[in-house]
């Protein structure tokens, strides 16, 4: 039972990433192999896609689109008082 839930999991996390997935910068895959991985590393962290389990990466790009967006509503009323 462990070997059957063990390669359902690997073939989850090595399986090409479907397509309505791809247009929502969201990439599935935990490991990717060859030259996808080739390209992703080749990639600036900022635009790289958020994956699953990528703490540090996933978590440098939300922390940057937090500080470039847009004041709330709330704060920009306040400022123009």
């Amino acid at each position: 039972m462990r070997t059957v839930a063990l390669a359902a999991l690997v073939a989850a996390a090595v399986a090409p990433a479907p397509v309505d997935a791809a247009g929502t910068g969201f990439d599935p895959r935990i490991v990717t192999f060859g030259d996808s991985r080739e390209q992703i590393q080749s990639t600036p962290i900022m635009q790289r896609p958020y994956r699953p389990l990528h703490v540090y990466g996933n978590s440098v790009r939300r922390r940057h689109q937090r500080s470039s967006a847009a004041p709330a509503a709330s704060q920009a009323r306040s400022s123009q008082r």
